[in-house]
């Protein structure tokens, strides 16, 4: 867990990204620290409606670095003139808004308290179905908080769903530490049947978004997970398999329970059942013992595996953690690995979404966008944004047909037809 500070320049927008990166990292155990200074990461949200604004940006960005461990920068600043931080010298990872949630968790497992329950947040239930995870990763500071995985029966899970969609969600959010690992407390691999069991016995149109889980807990039920998805239209065909590492070297100090080989087979499993769905996935980039050697090979799964979304994190020590122990990469290495391997991201991802243009997807309006927008999920949950709703009706709750029409590196644009 980590302790944040996030400040806000600009228009209405920014606000409510703020907002909902606040609200994400909530959800993942963070909590607000009393000023940058006590804060284990920053954030700048930025502005950059005139030439004032960004030099008052760079100094703002100047004095946080100086203040805090680990400084984020996001906004429109951040995406329109990122070099402008780099030329300043300023050591901050840019990011688009919705990337510094998982940059945050530094490749920590989300946290759930041990009163979590299941939210009903707009059209979105959130359904926490375990505590704790299976895992003793060398950098985690979350497994000091949550402890070994405690699984409540499928059926109490199955009824803490129906009454979200009786309650009126549209899209339900399973999450945990590692989702992968639900049941293994009872010597069981359970996530398959409890998936299995939401999608059929529960009425009513809704989909299902199942949270992070890591390549070592899926890799024992992958078959059988990749069955479960290609069966049932309810799920959204998207998995969060973190790798972390394409060096096995790194992956064994990191204590991690795969192997990258592993982790390729978790992917052919999918790919062989489903002709579009999404992965999303994690490097943690400046390991302790991250040689040159590994950071290439990291740099060759990517470009190998192409994940149609990807959480590139720099890594940042955690107090208490055997890797806070290490003797550190220096700041000016992992920023260089940072940026080539982000570079590569945004490229493969611009490449995704660039095929989805002139293609119709069916779409699940989950929330208000900015001005007269909807944000929408289609059935890889994959955002596409729709400009205009008022025109076309469209409130979040609503299932609908749209053309995509264009995007924007990370996200679509669609319009209904």
């Amino acid at each position: 867990m980590a302790s944040y500070h996030i400040e806000t320049y600009g228009c209405t927008s920014n606000r409510g990204e703020s907002r909902h990166i606040e609200q994400a990292l909530r959800e993942g155990g963070h909590y607000p620290a009393d000023g940058p200074a006590e804060a284990d990461v920053a954030i700048l949200n930025s502005c950059t409606v005139v030439e004032k604004t960004e030099r008052n940006m760079l100094r703002r960005a100047e004095e946080l670095q100086e203040q805090t461990a680990d400084l984020i920068v996001t906004g429109c600043m951040a995406l329109a003139q990122g070099e402008e931080f780099d030329e300043a010298g300023i050591d901050a990872q840019i990011l688009h808004w919705d990337e510094v949630p998982e940059a945050v968790l530094n490749g920590e497992c989300p946290t759930v308290t041990p009163d979590s329950q299941p939210i009903l947040e707009g059209e979105i239930g959130i359904l926490p179905i375990a505590r704790g995870c299976m895992s003793n990763c060398s950098y985690c500071i979350t497994k000091f908080a949550t402890g070994r995985v405690d699984s409540p029966p499928v059926e109490e899970n199955v009824e803490k769903a129906r009454a979200l969609v009786h309650a009126g969600a549209k899209e339900i959010r399973i999450t945990g530490q590692d989702t992968a690992v639900y049941g293994w407390d009872d010597g069981d691999r359970k996530l398959p049947e409890l998936l299995d069991r939401i999608c059929t016995e529960i009425d009513g149109e809704f989909r299902v978004r199942v949270g992070m889980a890591n390549p070592g807990g899926i890799h024992g039920i992958h078959e059988e997970l990749a069955d479960v998805f290609a069966r049932h239209d309810k799920l959204y065909n998207f998995i969060h398999a973190p790798v972390q590492s394409g060096s096995d070297d790194v992956l064994e100090e990191m204590r991690r329970q795969h192997r990258v080989e592993k982790f390729r087979e978790v992917v052919a499993a999918f790919d062989d059942r489903l002709d579009y769905w999404t992965l999303s996935t994690d490097f943690i980039v400046g390991f302790p013992t991250e040689t040159d050697a590994d950071h290439e090979a990291s740099m060759e799964l990517l470009r190998e595996i192409r994940p149609e979304k990807v959480n590139v994190t720099r890594f940042s020590k955690r107090p208490g953690t055997d890797a806070a122990e290490m003797k550190g990469l220096g700041g000016t290495l992992k920023k260089e690995r940072s940026k080539e391997m982000s570079a590569a991201k945004r490229e493969i991802v611009g490449d995704v979404h660039e095929t989805m243009v002139g293609t119709t997807q069916d779409v699940l309006v989950v929330e208000e966008g900015t001005g007269d927008s909807v944000k929408c999920r289609d059935g890889a949950y994959r955002q596409i944004i729709v400009q205009h709703a008022d025109e076309y009706g469209l409130s979040p709750g609503d299932f609908t047909t749209v053309e995509v029409t264009d995007h924007q590196t990370m996200y679509a644009f669609g319009q209904p037809v």
